[in-house]
C-alpha cells in the first residue's frame, strides 16, 4: 500500500447551485478554478522540446492575462525516462510560472521512479519531500487525484486499492482522476491502449468520479472523439506535445487544454494550439456539470 503525500488547497468561495447536467451556466462566467494540462512529450530520437516550450510560452502569458491557478501533466514527459530528456525538459518546465503538478507514464517507468521525483521536486518544490508519483490535490469544494502508474501505463493491485481509497475518503466530494492512459476500450481509436487492470472497474464504479483525464495516445484533436461521456463519467483526452501517432503520424499540432470550474459545478474545457494565439479553438470546446454538486453554506 502506498503511503500518501497529500496536497491540500482551500478556496473561500460563495456557490449558487445548479444540477442541470450539461446546461450552460447563466450567471457571471468567473471561474472558482482554472488549471492548464499539458500532454505527452517524450521526443524522439533527439531531446528536443519545441512544442512543450510553446507551450509553456502560451500558458504563461495567459497566467498573465487571466486566473490560473496550476498545471498537471499526464505523464510520457522524458522518452525512456533517459536522463538527457530529463535535462532538456527542464529548461523549459522550470521556466513555467505556475506550480505544475506531473505524474509518471510508460515512458518514465523507462527508468526509476526516484529519477522523477528528483526533477518533479526540481520542476515544482512544492513537491519537496514527495515520496511516491500519486497525491492529491484538495480543494473546498472539488479534488484532483493524480495516479500514476505502477508499472508501464497500468495498475497493479496496490496501485487500484490507493485510487479507490483516495475516491473514497473523499466522498462525496467529486474527484477528477488524472491518469496517463484512460482503460482500454474507451477510445476506439486504439482500444487495446490503456489501463488493462480488471479492478480499475472498482474506480470507475464510486460515484463521487467525476471524469477522467489522460493522455498516452498522442491523438491529432480534429480527427478523432477526444471528449466524450460513457456512464456517469466523462473521458477527455490531453493532445500530445512532440508527436501526434493516432490516427496516423501526418500532421501534428501542439495543443495544450485549460478546465475552468464554476460556481455551479459546470467545468468547462477548452483547447489551445500552443502557437501565440492564446485562442480556445472552439470546434474542441467540452462542457459539462458536474454531479453531484454540493452548494457552500
Amino acid at each position: 500500500m502506498f503511503s500518501m503525500k497529500q496536497l491540500v488547497v482551500t478556496l473561500v468561495l460563495l456557490f449558487a447551485g445548479s444540477h442541470a447536467l450539461g446546461a450552460p451556466a447563466t450567471q457571471v462566467r468567473e471561474p472558482i478554478l482554472r488549471f492548464v494540462a499539458l500532454g505527452d512529450a517524450e521526443p524522439k530520437p533527439e531531446a528536443r522540446f519545441p512544442g512543450l516550450a510553446a507551450a509553456v510560452d502560451d500558458v504563461n502569458l495567459l497566467a498573465k492575462q487571466e486566473q490560473l491557478d496550476f498545471a498537471i501533466g499526464v505523464g510520457d514527459i522524458a522518452h525512456k525516462g533517459t536522463l538527457v530528456q530529463y535535462q532538456a525538459a527542464s529548461h523549459e518546465l522550470e521556466r513555467l510560472s505556475l506550480a505544475f503538478y506531473p505524474i509518471m507514464g510508460n515512458e518514465e517507468h523507462g527508468s526509476t521512479v526516484a529519477r522523477f521525483l528528483e526533477f518533479a521536486q526540481r520542476w515544482n518544490p512544492e513537491l519537496a519531500g514527495l515520496e511516491v508519483p500519486s497525491y492529491v490535490l484538495e480543494f473546498e469544494h472539488i479534488a484532483v487525484v493524480l495516479a500514476s502508474p505502477d508499472h508501464g501505463r497500468d495498475f497493479a493491485d496496490e496501485g487500484i486499492a490507493w485510487v479507490t481509497e483516495q475516491l473514497q475518503a473523499l466522498a462525496p466530494k467529486p474527484v477528477l482522476l488524472v491518469v496517463h492512459g484512460a482503460q482500454t476500450g474507451v477510445y476506439p481509436e486504439n482500444p487495446d491502449k490503456g489501463i488493462t487492470h480488471p479492478d480499475f472497474a472498482r474506480v470507475i464504479r464510486q460515484p463521487n468520479l467525476a471524469a477522467i483525464i489522460s493522455g498516452d495516445l498522442h491523438m491529432d484533436m480534429p480527427r478523432v472523439e477526444h471528449s466524450k461521456q460513457i456512464g456517469d463519467i466523462h473521458y477527455l483526452h490531453i493532445p500530445a506535445l512532440e508527436r501526434t501517432k493516432i490516427p496516423d503520424e501526418s500532421h501534428h499540432t501542439p495543443m495544450f487544454r485549460t478546465f475552468a470550474l464554476y460556481a455551479d459545478g459546470t467545468l468547462d474545457v477548452e483547447t489551445f494550439i500552443a502557437d501565440g494565439s492564446l485562442e480556445p479553438i472552439a470546434e474542441f470546446d467540452y462542457r459539462f456539470r458536474i454531479q453531484p454538486w454540493a452548494t457552500a453554506d
